[in-house]
């Protein structure tokens, strides 16, 4: 019988083979199960949507506990790629230890760790507090991830915020250079900046040999064609696309209802109940129920 394939290998693979991965955020299995229907690659278990589908913003109030069970609840219904968000690792380096064992026990292909100080502020929000931990910090945080994996097929994935914090072009270069050298499997820059010019310079600058993951929601204009061209991005992550489009969803169908006076106007809008039940699997109950049921 042959092994399957872990699924940190299965990125690879993909990266491999298409040059690029596209990875779309999820907040819950149902859906993450929406995501590999649609057919991405990859699988973001984003800590900003789990953080507003509790209703909380993304200040580092959602605990490892909460986020580490939607993740791995999302792992049992889906066999993409998870890359799971982890912030800034819940705390330091020993933190960090206790979270890479949990998460890769739970069946992720990978982590993203960022070098802002905990409690760390949302990127993409306006005048917040962007503060970056030392170089040397983080580091020890990487190092500590690698030494703490049971196998190299586990991606740890460095995220600087550098551009987010405005130290420039430079700073982050340097960091992501000196994250690759601690082990970084790939690098992750993020930018709030409206165009992709900040990330294309970042990109066409980079003299590192690890990989280049990045997440343009605030330059959506950045296709996959484009990202490709640049030939240092590998993953491509659409951030927090399932909960935005999921808010606007039941908002237009709330307010339909109230505008109306009931549900009448609204049943071409929505999901039947049918697609629920399909989504739920519930002919398998009914196969089962016949199987096994007196």
């Amino acid at each position: 019988m042959s092994k399957e394939m872990s699924k940190g290998r299965k990125l690879r693979k993909t990266i491999k083979e298409r040059g690029l991965a596209r990875v779309m955020a999820a907040h819950s299995p149902l859906s993450a199960r929406l995501v590999q229907e649609a057919g991405f690659d990859g699988i973001w278990a984003s800590g900003f949507e789990l953080s507003a589908l509790y209703g909380l913003p993304d200040v580092s109030l959602v605990s490892m506990t909460q986020h580490l069970d939607m993740t791995r609840a999302m792992a049992t219904q889906t066999s993409l790629p998870i890359i799971a968000d982890i912030d800034t690792g819940f705390g330091n380096a020993i933190n960090v230890i206790h979270a890479i064992k949990e998460y890769e026990r739970a069946g992720v292909a990978a982590v993203v760790i960022e070098d802002k100080s905990f409690p760390k502020v949302t990127s993409l929000v306006e005048g917040g507090r962007q503060d970056l931990v030392p170089i040397k910090e983080f580091q020890g945080k990487i190092a500590a991830a690698i030494d703490n994996r049971t196998s190299a097929d586990f991606l740890i994935i460095a995220r600087t915020e550098a551009l987010i914090a405005g130290l420039g072009e430079a700073e982050a270069l340097a960091r992501a250079l000196a994250y690759e050298e601690a082990g970084a499997d790939m690098i992750l820059v993020h930018s709030k900046q409206d165009t992709p010019a900040e990330i294309e310079s970042f990109v066409r600058n980079w003299q590192g040999k690890t990989p280049i993951v990045i997440v343009p929601t605030a330059y959506p204009e950045m296709t996959e064609k484009q990202a490709l061209a640049l030939g240092k991005i590998k993953v491509l992550i659409y951030g927090n696309h399932a909960i935005r489009a999921s808010i606007q969803a039941m908002q237009d169908a709330f307010a339909n209802i109230i505008k109306h006076g009931g549900a009448q106007e609204i049943g071409n809008d929505i999901a039947a109940v049918t697609e629920v039940f399909r989504l739920q699997k519930m002919d398998q109950v009914k196969t089962n129920e016949e199987r096994y049921l007196s």
